[in-house]
């Protein structure tokens, strides 16, 4: 499964948000991952870090995956680049498209955040 994420074009499965200096932040209900075949990449806005965000960020570090957060603008966007978007439905979807920009498969990046992700240990709750 993958999606297409839009800045301004209709036609997208859905938006991404860019603020005033152009920095790509979240989309509408998911944040949002970069891979550059290295290291995941946070984006360096303002943003609401999401559950999902904040264990994938521990578990990563766990795994000693290198982890970095920049700014991430349109022009960095390129088919060299991968993305997904994650949330508490899943911990990431491959985004094949950021506006007219392509960007490479995150199957990759897709199988990292997963194992990432099933490495959290569960709380009980009390009732």
């Amino acid at each position: 499964m993958s999606c297409h994420l839009s800045c301004i074009s209709p036609g997208f499965d859905d938006a991404a948000f860019r603020d005033n200096s152009g920095r790509i932040s979240e989309a509408t209900i998911w944040n949002l991952a970069f891979w550059d075949g290295e290291s995941v990449i946070w984006p360096q806005a303002n943003i609401l870090p999401g559950v999902t965000m904040q264990i994938l960020s521990r578990q990563l570090e766990a795994l000693q995956i290198p982890q970095r957060t920049v700014p991430i603008t349109e022009d960095m966007l390129t088919d060299e680049l991968s993305a997904v978007v994650m949330n508490s439905w899943t911990p990431g979807i491959d985004v094949a498209r950021i506006g007219e920009h392509g960007l490479a498969s995150s199957s990759r990046l897709v199988e990292v955040l997963h194992r990432a992700y099933a490495n959290e240990v569960g709380t009980a709750l009390l009732r």
